[in-house]
């Protein structure tokens, strides 16, 4: 039997770079302008929050300002009056440095004010969601009216730009894919009047981890960048493990542990010889585990072998071929 070169695994289209835009700052949603199908470019207004109290915040911090500069000003001022008064020699240098320490907490005191105006004009700024990226907007995950935490997703944006697909692949066999593999994707429903039309493709990623749940690993396969895919469609996945193993494809053959043989410290095969209908060994080397079965090279193609009663047999000994049960 012949070591399938392919395996097929069904996937979902997705966007190579996915995001979740949210709010960098809490409050009430009160518009969203975008609806899931939507495209979108970067910089677009995708949803505001509820102004009012972030403009009341900003008010208070621009009287925080004022009344800071003033203060500055009037340190200032009562520096100078009493530099005055040191050089007629009125007041001692101690008096002067306090003066100073006075107009350096003044300054420092209006610096800090400056930066809170500064970092609440980047809050107000922050109640508009804007697009970071053209995308299609697959998901939206708020409402209006809806009271948001920041950070909170609001929707999710698939990047325009390359396209792969998601597979998930047990992981008994996620050891034999690796990035880089070669692979062929066809759509569960073509575009195009030739329903198995498909496109190489490559294996990008491979899950570090299994999934907790299906207990399988992701696997991102990119696409060719002329692929016409929609988002979300199904896709069929075939990947060229052969290749991707190092070895020839059809090298390889797949084999019931039965059918294999220690002689001294090879193991072999027997082969079967249709012309005489005999026997004879032949040396394989053990590749790989594939499922329950054994992965051997060694073999030609067309090659029979015995699946059973290995350790019966002889060189040369004459056996018939076992047909299987007649089916109507």
């Amino acid at each position: 039997m012949t070591l399938a070169d392919t395996s097929e695994y069904a996937g979902e289209v997705r966007a190579r770079v996915e995001s979740q835009p949210g709010f960098r700052v809490g409050g009430k949603l009160v518009e969203r302008l975008v609806e899931p199908g939507q495209r979108v470019r970067k910089g677009q207004l995708l949803a505001r929050l509820d102004p009012q109290d972030f403009a009341l915040a900003s008010q208070a911090v621009q009287a925080q300002v004022l009344a800071a500069s003033t203060q500055r000003d009037l340190a200032a001022a009562e520096l100078r009056r009493f530099s005055d008064l040191r050089r007629q020699g009125f007041v001692s240098d101690a008096e002067i440095e306090r003066r100073q320490a006075a107009l350096d907490a003044a300054e420092a005191a209006l610096k800090q004010a400056q930066a809170n105006q500064t970092v609440q004009g980047n809050q107000a700024t922050y109640t508009r969601l804007l697009a970071d990226a053209d995308g299609l907007v697959t998901a939206v995950m708020a409402e209006v009216g809806q009271v948001l935490g920041a950070g909170v997703p609001v929707l999710r944006l698939a990047h325009d730009g390359p396209r792969e697909v998601l597979i998930a692949v047990p992981e008994d066999r996620v050891r034999s894919v690796q990035p880089g593999m070669p692979a062929t994707v066809r759509l569960w429903a073509g575009l195009s009047p030739e329903r198995d039309a498909a496109w190489r493709a490559q294996v990008r990623e491979v899950g570090g981890s299994a999934d907790p749940v299906t207990r399988t690993f992701g696997v991102r396969v990119a696409l060719a960048a002329d692929a016409e895919v929609s988002l979300g469609a199904t896709a069929f996945v075939r990947l060229d493990a052969s290749v991707a193993d190092g070895l020839r494809p059809g090298a390889g053959v797949r084999l019931p542990s039965s059918a294999l043989l220690r002689s001294g410290d090879a193991t072999a095969v027997w082969v079967f010889d249709p012309q005489g209908q005999t026997v004879q060994l032949q040396p394989v080397q053990v590749l790989t585990a594939d499922g329950n079965e054994l992965v051997v090279m060694g073999l030609q193609a067309g090659q029979e072998v015995v699946a059973a009663g290995v350790h019966v047999l002889s060189p040369g000994q004459t056996v018939t071929r076992f047909a299987g049960p007649a089916t109507q």
